[in-house]
């Protein structure tokens, strides 16, 4: 059994998928009205709701970020990649791969992005690597009942076939000699994004298409995953959004050029 809290992740996953819920809990003092919608979307979708005192709430789900509900629910289940890549959401294939996030903050961060920015699927490693839990399923808001996640036994050959399958494989990583919006990302192609702290595994980075990497102008080198994927991933959103703005602009500019004697 899963456990999901909070007051977005739960809403989502009585509005999406029902019939994976055992029951909602919401605290005895429900008085406020985002509760109360809850309750009124259980009774709707026949989900039982039971009212629980704060501390048995806090028992279940772990710690006390409920917000007063929580949602009981059979294990969830992962996609696949055939899955992943039967569904597209736009004209060109979009794929997340993450090699070895381990932090469940991060990973609900990235399935949050990857659901607005319009990704087809998620692919995760099984192991060394964190999967679908409570916490990931609050931080992503509600996102990881809409987005699906497929568990993979290997990132590196998992890459392989990819391109295999003629999908164009962008490695993001700070040794990477172009920048991330040199790339045309019209085209089916996956986003391959390292773990925290030591990004890429050399073999995944050596069988990537493409490496490119975020202009850092301070200090640091590097951006924290979820940051660089939401910046990397809304680029892709942004020229797939409005692909004609961008070249259009490059011919403008030129053309300025040539009028100004350049």
């Amino acid at each position: 059994m899963d456990v999901i809290y909070g007051i977005h992740a739960v809403s989502e996953a009585v509005q999406s998928r029902p019939q994976r819920l055992e029951y909602v809990a919401v605290t005895r003092a429900a008085q406020d009205a985002r509760l109360r919608k809850i309750m009124e979307s259980c009774r709707a979708a026949k989900v039982t709701v039971r009212t629980l005192g704060r501390e048995e709430l806090t028992k279940l789900a772990g710690n006390g970020g409920h917000q007063g509900v929580l949602a009981v629910a059979n294990s969830k289940s992962y996609a696949d990649l055939e899955e992943i890549l039967a569904h597209m959401r736009g004209r060109h294939h979009f794929v997340v791969v993450l090699d070895g996030v381990e932090d469940p903050h991060n990973l609900g961060a990235v399935i949050r992005t990857a659901d607005g920015a319009g990704a087809d699927g998620i692919l995760i490693p099984e192991n060394r690597a964190a999967g679908i839990t409570a916490v990931v399923a609050k931080v992503s808001a509600g996102a990881s009942e809409h987005i699906p996640v497929a568990r993979i036994t290997n990132v590196s050959r998992t890459v392989e076939e990819l391109k295999r399958r003629n999908i164009w494989t962008v490695g993001l990583d700070e040794r990477g000699r172009q920048d991330y919006d040199q790339i045309d990302y019209n085209m089916d192609c996956a986003l391959v994004l390292g773990a925290e702290g030591h990004g890429l595994h050399q073999l995944v980075r050596e069988r990537c298409d493409f490496l490119v990497s975020i202009p850092m102008l301070g200090k640091v080198p590097s951006l924290n995953v979820s940051v660089a994927a939401a910046v990397v991933m809304y680029e892709v959103a942004r020229q797939r959004r409005k692909p004609s703005i961008a070249q259009s602009d490059v011919r403008g500019q030129a053309k300025r050029r040539e009028g100004d004697g350049e």
